[in-house]
């Protein structure tokens, strides 16, 4: 019973966002609710909400701070010298932004947060996606490729496997550097594409020339703040730092961040006010959104709706095809991000998927890189199960059914060309 009311809740919910029959929110607050009403769970739902949210309001208030963080930033003129760059070395040709968009998010997703990476990549280049005309989609696709292949051993998903399985973290990685270099190689020469034919379209409409004086001319040169880049620098690289380096939370260091940027390039009280309101509108809409996410996320879990999911998917597995295992996840692997969050999978799904490989041939090691190939690696710039498909899709600008359909099949193909790898390079077998 509870594996189809499941089913049915998150068939709904991706429907109801991909076709954009209910917003984001309405369909991450009905869609559960109904389903566990339907299971006879009553008033224990509100229950099940209440935990969600409170696992998930330290990450709204990060990217609420965040957002503001970065937004003061950006009017501060921060981004400027960067977009002016790019402009120079890119021009106004699409087919070497798209790229260098990817490279720009691969460099920054080095510390191995996607929250960060879209926080940095998206707001800095937009300006000049809008000024050339083209598609924020592409924006989107591009940072979200560039993070999702770029699996690293501390990376979440990794850093989960590992633990789940008890195997060390590099045994694990290793295996899979040429693995991620085709799937790298598969996105940049997406990106090229994506770029080359936005060119094409661009081409149709009336010409515009874009250069580095264009670019700075575009900005509000009356909110930005040159004489104070090098501070504002060295407070952004020390936020962003403490957030790789220091143990204390996000959240602190945004908050302190958003404070100190505010007082540093807007000493006034009314001209913070006014910078806040600036940015207020899409903070509130992002925590409006996650906390949505966290009531969601909690009625799963709580109602054992994502468990019996997971036990039903595993008992319908032939005896005879454990040799088969990773490489049947590993095709699987991307659209699962949509089904289930990371920790409900690799706590609570891999573990048993591993289990029953072992028993039937196959490595505990295989299963976790299997499963490394997509689900929550490609699969999270997507899945309504994580905060960061919906910041990526805020940051951007456009819808986020929008977002999944031009990106889904993206990442998907990026995930399949690295299990095309992970078999040529005998990471596992067929």
């Amino acid at each position: 019973m509870l594996v189809i009311i499941g089913i049915l809740v998150i068939c709904g919910l991706l429907a109801a966002i991909l076709f954009n029959r209910l917003s984001p929110i309405a369909a991450l607050i009905l869609m559960p609710v109904v389903g566990a009403l339907v299971a006879g769970f009553g008033l224990q739902t509100a229950k099940f909400m209440v935990a969600g949210i409170s696992e998930i309001a330290p990450v709204a208030s990060m990217f609420v701070f965040a957002i503001l963080f970065f937004g003061v930033m950006t009017d501060a003129g921060l981004l400027e010298p960067l977009l002016r760059r790019i402009t120079r070395l890119a021009g106004s040709r699409p087919s070497l932004i798209v790229p260098a968009t990817a490279l720009l998010a691969l460099l920054v997703h080095l510390d191995g947060s996607g929250a960060v990476c879209f926080l940095v990549v998206i707001p800095a280049m937009l300006p000049l996606y809008d000024r050339l005309g083209m598609d924020r989609r592409i924006l989107a696709a591009a940072a979200s490729l560039a993070a999702g292949v770029n699996v690293l051993p501390w990376t979440g998903p990794t850093l989960r496997a590992a633990a789940a399985l008890k195997v060390p973290v590099m045994e694990i990685f290793r295996p899979l550097v040429g693995v991620q270099l085709g799937g790298l190689a598969f996105v940049f020469g997406v990106c090229w594409w994506l770029g080359r034919r936005e060119e094409r379209r661009l081409a149709t409409l009336p010409a515009t020339t874009v250069t580095a004086a264009t670019v700075a001319k575009a900005a509000d040169v009356s909110l930005q703040r040159p004489k104070m880049f090098a501070v504002n620098l060295l407070l952004t690289a020390t936020v962003l730092g403490a957030m790789i380096f220091s143990p204390l939370p996000p959240v602190v260091l945004f908050m302190v961040g958003t404070a100190l940027a505010l007082l540093i390039n807007y000493p006034d009280a009314e001209s913070q006010r006014a910078r806040v309101d600036a940015h207020a509108r899409a903070a509130l809409l992002m925590a409006g959104v996650l906390l949505a996410a966290g009531a969601f996320t909690g009625i799963m879990n709580g109602s054992g709706m994502l468990t019996a999911m997971a036990n039903a998917a595993i008992a319908a597995v032939p005896p005879g095809a454990g040799g088969h295992i990773p490489f049947a996840l590993s095709l699987i692997a991307m659209p699962l991000s949509m089904v289930f969050d990371p920790d409900s999978f690799y706590f609570g799904v891999l573990p048993v998927v591993a289990q029953t490989a072992h028993r039937l041939g196959s490595t505990a090691v295989q299963t976790a890189q299997a499963a490394l190939l997509g689900q929550m690696t490609t699969g999270f710039p997507v899945s309504p199960l994580t905060p960061a498909t919906f910041l990526v899709a805020g940051l951007s600008g456009i819808d986020l059914g929008a977002h999944q359909r031009f990106s889904f099949p993206l990442l998907y193909a990026a995930s399949l060309v690295m299990v095309a790898a992970a078999l040529v390079l005998g990471v596992f077998p067929i």
